[in-house]
């Protein structure tokens, strides 16, 4: 007689799962319900509480906060590497992990594509976007790495540009253009202090000056020092003059209250295990509809038919973390639970919290901006006169050794390598306060 747990697997493995092209209305749950357990009870709301107000809810965020498992080995402050699963999604992933391990080549070749089918549906939701128009990826690294090098349109001659303030290994595939394409590589530094009209400016101006310029890196929200840059404005401007975007938002989309459509470009890189808080190894590429035929299919993939057809063709990963992929949607589910405009405002309180503190202090500059358009959870300083990487690295083990404050120093501006400081959303309040009487004793030293 057959073991009815292999019955059960033949029959879920003969069903067929038939996903919409374009991701319609409703939530990430509506695509995999299946995928996701229950979440948590958080306290209620009051009736028209704004973000703002809800952000110095402290029971709130403390029963939010309760949902992660955090060291008190260290003050945190590096929560911009990657986002820690809360609780229901770790444990999501461990269960989802014993099952891939027990079923093994039976669950990935015969249950998997339809289970991962759902799981890039309930991130197109999230996103905004049609299910034609993301391919899942390992982050947003390789998202990009897709985007830039896959990139067709070029000629030889044709400029591309990047900013001081984009990430490390995505100027190193905008430079691999000149190799791959033939293109002119151009760069610039964004002024310090920035404002929203001389960030601008700078591109304005770069556009002008370069008129062979077809594609140009926008790093939505920066690395170094957490500027949100004005992506869509600059979009606007540069599809005028029939400049292409590729925007990176692996800071952007999860933080802040936007979706993929509002930054006004056909290409984006996407991560989903920092601000929405995924298992490790999770991001997407983003390919507006009636654009795919400008990236090439990754290394001539013809998986799908005519190449042209299908975006997961631009992204030939090999065998994947199985069950991180079935715990996205826990974790968007989670990340809607909360709400991402409740989240941002909480981000908000805990940076300016310590970045309007340490303004105050003689000796401390400050590379944030009190402009909310350019503010994230990120933000920089460094000891004024003090921007060699070493000052920077010597100021980070400084705070661990002598303050117990985990910060990372951060190279690669124009202005001189900063430390960066970062919250999460379980940050609690004390801890920048902490790294506030860490700073005026530095500054005083």
């Amino acid at each position: 007689m057959m073991n009815p747990q292999r019955r059960a697997l033949l029959r879920a493995g003969s069903l067929a799962v038939a996903l919409p092209l374009t991701a319609g209305a409703g939530s990430a749950a509506a695509a995999s319900a299946a995928l996701s357990p229950p979440l948590p009870p958080l306290p209620a709301v009051p009736a028209g509480t704004t973000p703002e107000s809800l952000a110095g809810n402290q029971a709130y965020w403390q029963a939010v906060a309760a949902q992660y498992d955090t060291t008190d080995a260290i003050v945190q402050l590096d929560n911009a590497f990657w986002g820690s699963m809360a609780r229901p999604v770790l444990r999501h992933y461990e269960q989802q992990l014993s099952m891939v391990n027990r079923d093994n080549a039976w669950y990935a070749r015969m249950r998997f594509p339809a289970d991962f089918e759902a799981a890039r549906a309930a991130a197109a939701m999230a996103l905004g976007v049609g299910i034609d128009e993301i391919v899942l990826t390992r982050g947003a690294t390789e998202a990009l790495q897709v985007l830039i090098a896959g990139y067709n349109r070029l000629q030889p001659g044709d400029a591309v540009l990047f900013a001081d303030i984009d990430y490390d290994n995505m100027i190193t595939v905008t430079r691999w253009l000149q190799q791959r394409r033939g293109a002119q590589v151009v760069s610039i530094a964004i002024p310090e202090p920035f404002t929203h009209d001389n960030v601008v400016a700078v591109y304005v101006a770069a556009m002008e000056r370069h008129p062979k310029l077809k594609l140009m890196l926008l790093t939505h929200v920066n690395h170094r020092n957490g500027m949100v840059m004005p992506v869509a404005e600059i979009s606007h401007l540069a599809r005028a003059r029939g400049i292409d975007v590729i925007v990176d938002t692996a800071h952007g989309f999860g933080q802040l209250d936007m979706t993929i459509p509002d930054l006004q470009a056909d290409f984006a890189g996407i991560n989903l295990h920092k601000w929405i808080g995924a298992p490790v190894g999770v991001g997407a590429a983003y390919i507006k509809r009636g654009r795919l035929a400008d990236i090439d299919p990754y290394m001539g993939e013809p998986r799908g038919g005519k190449a042209g057809d299908d975006i997961r063709t631009r992204v030939h990963t090999g065998t994947v973390n199985f069950a991180a992929y079935l715990s996205l949607p826990t974790a968007l589910d989670l990340h809607a639970h909360i709400g991402v405009a409740n989240k941002q405002a909480r981000l908000r309180l805990l940076r300016n919290r310590w970045v309007e503190a340490a303004r105050g202090i003689d000796g401390i500059d400050v590379l944030a901006s009190s402009d909310l358009r350019l503010t994230s959870a990120i933000a920089s300083f460094r000891l004024q006169g003090k921007t060699s990487v070493a000052d920077s690295y010597a100021l980070s083990k400084k705070l661990v050794q002598d303050h117990g404050i985990f910060a990372v120093p951060r190279d690669g501006l124009a202005s001189g390598a900063c430390v960066r400081v970062t919250p999460g959303i379980f940050t609690p309040e004390s801890h920048l306060d902490s790294l506030v009487d860490a700073l005026r004793k530095l500054a005083k030293g």
